[in-house]
């Protein structure tokens, strides 16, 4: 879910405005999976825009703490909100620590990187979320290492429903500062797309692994 509409729209104006998110309904991306898709996001153009990662930043910080109250550590998932987490937890004034995908296979052998105690209480930064598989992972790691995650926060959701399956499973709490929905009226908005493409996209977010260019 979003914070609030009013962030909701402000992100997404700003992310439009740094092409961190490209909508191309009639020259569709591919993804990794596979997929076809007429968006592409990459949060971490944000952290090339002082203004706008300042802004990212202590919103999302301010956020945290009237959502979830000021947790002990802020914990960013490796490699996309590494940087926006290490921003947050400055602002806020707390230890930072990151959580690798799996763990290194030398050295330490670590998937947590940086310092945290049992018992401590977390919040998790992501800069986009999909279906919330990888997220989802860091917050095992987490708890594996028992710590308590108050919940996770992210720039930008798909708002795709397995992703909300997913995380009602592990009950965790997702809070997003945009979202495909408020992105799309914004980008209508200020004419970056037509009325014609945003049918086109709204229609990749009810089924994006069956969509097709028509």
């Amino acid at each position: 879910m979003i914070f609030d509409e009013q962030t909701a729209k402000e992100t997404a104006d700003l992310l439009l405005q740094i092409n961190a998110i490209k909508l191309q309904p009639n020259d569709p991306f591919t993804w990794a999976s596979g997929w076809k898709s007429p968006i592409y996001c990459d949060n971490r153009i944000v952290l090339s825009y002082p203004p706008i990662r300042n802004y990212v930043r202590s919103t999302m910080a301010k956020h945290i703490e009237n959502t979830f109250g000021k947790p002990d550590v802020i914990a960013g998932v490796a490699t996309g909100a590494i940087g926006i987490g290490v921003l947050v937890a400055e602002f806020l004034g707390l230890p930072f620590i990151y959580v690798r995908p799996e763990a290194k296979e030398h050295g330490r052998k670590n998937q947590i990187e940086g310092f945290i105690e049992p018992g401590k209480t977390v919040v998790v930064i992501e800069d986009l979320i999909s279906t919330g598989k990888s997220s989802l992972n860091a917050v095992k790691a987490l708890r594996d290492a028992h710590v308590n995650i108050k919940g996770m926060v992210a720039i930008f959701s798909y708002g795709f429903e397995t992703a909300s399956t997913n995380f009602e499973a592990e009950k965790v709490t997702l809070y997003t500062l945009s979202n495909y929905e408020n992105l799309l009226d914004q980008a209508l908005k200020t004419k970056y797309i037509t009325a014609k493409e945003k049918e086109i996209l709204t229609k990749w977010s009810a089924n994006p692994s069956e969509w097709k260019v028509m």
